[in-house]
């Protein structure tokens, strides 16, 4: 897009880019356009009004700069709008289109009915927590009951073996801080679907059945079995031979930190002959199942999912971004991965994850659609990994990650990153090519476009680190007020308080130039140079991106290659037609791609990340985190409309409108119109807290009970505590603050899971002593000097299904190795050791021992250890006191309470 040169009466006027009065100032090179100069009747204003016209300016009127050739405010503010919301629209209406309608089904498809009746099987059975009957007896029962049926109906090109898998072993692994993980007897069911004549090799597909406490798990993970036992169903009946086998694992313990998986792939004979795999998961309920990792380093997966997924989704942003540990969580492709050193593709449900593990999580939120497409891929993508070439020797095809992402779910791009480096040098060189001839030309042909250029360049980066700066001292005092989360149930508020305040800001800054430093330019002309810095900004993300080997570079090749293009389409016209109809018809038109793919993109980052909010912790304010990447999100989309600033004749009716937006939204917000949370049927958004009804007892070196209390220990799962509680219960206020036990590992709470980092703010309130049924017990079995000058202390414990044991050494000692894991002891996030221990139905004594270095004897001993049991199921998961208190929180909260004990020891 070439910018015409403004009238020779303005640039009569201007030497250096300094006005001049008078008509005997001598004309000289300014701020003049790039292109040729046109006629002057053709020009700003053409003939003798020129110089009026810019007597005008110099004063400052806004109103008659670059009279009849500036945009009307109005229309461009209004015709953006309408874009960005067309746009918007459009993104909405591909997320919506689940599957393409086509013919009813045929013999050999997957049928979603089908599974939809699995589905509300495995649901009615009720929580299936790992060591819990409902997990262990009847929900394998039902799976081996349809396996069976599934056998008798299947065809003599097919045999179908199935195992019931009981592992116990234990490994380290960093998430969540870091932990080691020790599990006894936990179930998996396996099936293996192969040719009649076997196979050496096999492509596995994994789902978990078990789910967390007191949540029915259909979308995490039900209804993956659901898809997969339908998938099994269809494959063995079909009348096309597989050349290789397919493992079904239904695994039982996965929400116990993918233990069950850890069991399969490192114990079950069958493993040793898989290639590949798909697993299946969930962070949300419904909607499209994401394609968010693969490999490691094998694009051939990546080309099976492109070339036989029937309704594709996928990302290598996601990937990176949940590869990077920013979310947190984590699935059973790691596991697969590091464990098994397997190559594999990792799909979930993204939409809705404000219910995700709570009780909301029901079989009827699920659209038979959603199982319908998950069922079509799946099978496709099986299918074909099933009668590959590539799947016997996949290990040589490890050479380098492939960019691949999804046009709006109608099909996959996908290419080797070493392909998508190349592509985005060569854009760069394209970029660099194009902005270096202007900054090389002589100053007589460029008048000042290096230093508007660079100056422009700070402007803009001003423009958006204060933008930044505004919209985080918003929330940060919008946190520090207790008005957090206000948006958890209203998105649209964090769009008109943090949006509208970044987007006005950014004009604000861009109108304060144009009026005070460019104030005797062309409008043009710096519509020119603000869309020259906005493609330089990108070509150095770009060149960075990819320096970094980051795959999701191809976003910022996106946002170069085709503004890039749309200014040489739009070049002629515009010296024709000036910034009018057909030229803004035709820019729009030539940035509709990058565009279009950063909604997508912004719409799958909220979507996962704001449920995500509302359960991270009492740590990480929840507005800055929302705010800053509303405020990323508004740079990004500025970017190639700054220029329209410059273009409009007057900004301010759109700066005054953002700005009362906001300042109306941020009223409410600081008067509490929105509430956070929500129970409505179709759409609740509740507060997650945990209630654990616990006896601690501490020992002292001699074994002396020196402190028992009891009472409900309470952690709210988001930034905004107890505040919205208090009203309902006032009994839980910050009088009853838990206080850290400085002495005690992870301050002597029974954590179920290291998270003590991420929730530091708790409530203990005072009740009764628990006696559950099943009690854990913990004794020292030995204490022994080893020849290398270490305590040996072996201990043995028994209780309920769920364990958490933690250690903590003492000054003048270390623990050296124990015997959980791969015999290395690792810390969790604060120095302390933390092993999650785990059970099915049956389990023997769990015996094990850790070696204590002494380097210095100290009278208040070597080492504190303590345990904590965790009853998750059945009626010893309940106390009178804890249904009580449990019953007065409101509906809008999902209360999630079990009965716990903690005893505490120093050796």
């Amino acid at each position: 897009m070439e910018w015409a040169s403004e009238s020779a009466a303005v640039r009569r006027h201007r030497v250096g880019g300094e006005r001049r009065d008078g008509p005997a100032a001598a004309p000289q090179p300014g701020r003049e356009a790039l292109a040729p100069e046109p006629p002057a009747d053709a020009g700003g204003g053409g003939g003798g009004g020129g110089g009026a016209r810019t007597r005008k300016r110099s004063a400052g009127g806004d109103a008659s700069r670059g009279a009849g050739t500036g945009l009307s405010e109005a229309r461009a503010a209004l015709g953006l709008a309408l874009y960005l919301l067309a746009l918007r629209a459009l993104v909405q209406l591909s997320l919506q289109q689940l599957v393409l309608r086509g013919a009813a089904g045929r013999p050999g498809d997957f049928d979603a009915r089908q599974a939809r009746d699995y589905l509300e099987h495995i649901t009615s059975i009720g929580p299936r927590t790992t060591g819990s009957p409902e997990n262990e007896i009847l929900t394998v029962h039902y799976l081996l009951e349809q396996i069976k049926l599934i056998e008798v109906q299947s065809s003599s090109l097919h045999r179908i073996s199935v195992d019931v898998q009981r592992p116990t072993g234990s490994f380290s692994i960093d998430f969540l801080g870091g932990f080691t993980s020790y599990y006894d007897n936990i179930t998996n069911v396996v099936v293996k679907l192969e040719p009649r004549d076997g196979a050496q090799h096999a492509v596995l597909a994994n789902c978990h059945f078990d789910s967390v406490a007191n949540s029915p798990g259909a979308s995490d993970d039900a209804v993956s079995c659901s898809v997969m036992l339908e998938v099994l169903r269809v494959l063995s009946t079909s009348s096309e031979a597989l050349r290789h086998a397919v493992i079904f694992l239904f695994n039982g313990a996965e929400e116990n930190v993918l233990q069950a998986s850890h069991g399969f792939i490192t114990q079950h004979p069958w493993a040793s002959l898989i290639r590949a795999f798909i697993n299946l998961e969930a962070a949300g309920v419904g909607g499209k199942e994401l394609v968010f990792q693969t490999g490691p380093e094998n694009p051939w997966l990546v080309q099976a999912y492109v070339s036989a997924a029937k309704h594709p989704f996928a990302s290598v942003v996601a990937q990176e971004v949940f590869q990077s540990g920013i979310i947190p969580s984590d699935t059973d492709f790691r596991i697969y991965r590091d464990f098994g050193n397997i190559p594999g593709i990792d799909l979930a449900f993204i939409e809705n994850g404000y219910i995700y593990h709570t009780k909301y999580d029901t079989a009827d939120r699920i659209l038979t659609d959603s199982i319908q497409r998950a069922g079509d891929n799946i099978l496709a993508v099986l299918k074909y990994l099933a009668t590959s070439d590539a799947l016997p020797s996949s290990s040589k095809y490890r050479h380098g990650n492939m960019v691949f992402f999804d046009v709006l779910g109608l099909f996959v791009i996908a290419y080797p990153s070493r392909v998508g480096s190349i592509i985005n040098y060569m854009v760069v060189t394209a970029a660099v090519s194009y902005l270096g001839k202007k900054w090389l030309r002589p100053k007589q042909k460029t008048g000042n476009y290096t230093k508007d250029f660079f100056c422009g360049l700070g402007i803009t980066l001003v423009s958006w680190f204060t933008s930044l700066v505004t919209v985080l001292i918003i929330a940060v005092f919008v946190s520090l007020i207790g008005r957090s989360l206000s948006w958890y149930n209203h998105f649209y508020v964090s769009v008109c308080l943090y949006g509208t305040a970044a987007t006005a800001k950014i004009i604000l800054i861009h109108t304060l130039a144009k009026r005070f430093y460019y104030m005797n330019a062309s409008d043009r002309y710096l519509g020119e140079v603000f869309f020259d810095i906005s493609l330089f900004v990108h070509c150095v993300s770009l060149m960075a991106l990819t320096s970094q080997g980051l795959c999701s570079a191809f976003i910022s090749a996106v946002w170069v290659a085709f503004p890039l293009l749309t200014k040489f389409c739009t070049r002629k016209d515009f010296k024709q037609h000036g910034a009018q109809g057909k030229f803004i018809a035709l820019y729009l038109s030539g940035m509709f791609v990058p565009y279009l793919y950063a909604l997508y993109l912004i719409w799958a980052v909220f979507e996962m990340f704001t449920p995500i909010l509302g359960r991270s912790g009492t740590e990480i304010p929840p507005d800055v985190v929302l705010a800053s990447i509303l405020a990323g999100c508004t740079m990004i989309l500025s970017s190639y409309f700054i220029n329209f600033i410059y273009l409009a004749r007057s900004t301010k009716r759109t700066m005054l409108s953002l700005t009362l937006v906001c300042v109306v939204t941020f009223l409410l917000v600081c008067s509490g119109a929105f509430f956070p949370y929500s129970s409505h049927p179709a759409s609740p958004k509740p507060k997650r807290v945990f209630l654990q009804h616990m006896t601690r007892t501490f020992h002292d070196l001699d074994g002396n009970v020196v402190k028992r209390d009891s009472g409900i220990w309470i952690n709210g799962f988001d930034y905004t505590g107890m505040s919205h509680i208090t009203p309902h219960i006032p009994e839980i206020n910050e009088s009853i603050r838990a206080h850290c036990e400085e002495n005690a590992p992870l301050c002597g709470f029974p954590w179920y899971l290291p998270v003590h980092f991420l929730i530091r703010k708790n409530w203990y309130l005072p009740a009764p002593e628990v006696s559950p049924g099943n009690p854990a017990h913990f004794r020292l079995v030995s204490k022994e000097q080893t020849p290398w000058d270490s305590i040996k202390l072996t201990f043995e414990a028994t209780g309920p299904s769920h364990m958490s044991f933690y250690i903590r050494t003492h000054e003048g000692s270390t623990l050296s190795q124990w015997s959980l894991g791969n015999g290395t002891p690792v810390t969790s996030k604060g120095g302390d050791y933390f092993v999650f221990y785990s059970h099915g139905l049956q389990a023997s004594a769990w015996r094990f021992w850790i070696e204590v270095q002494v380097l210095e004897e100290r009278p208040e001993g070597m080492v504190t250890v303590a345990i904590a049991a965790h009853h998750l199921s059945g009626e010893e998961k309940r106390s009178s006191q804890l249904d009580a208190l449990k019953d007065k929180f409101p509906d809008w909260t999902f209360p999630s309470a079990w009965v716990c004990t903690y005893s505490l020891f120093v050796f």
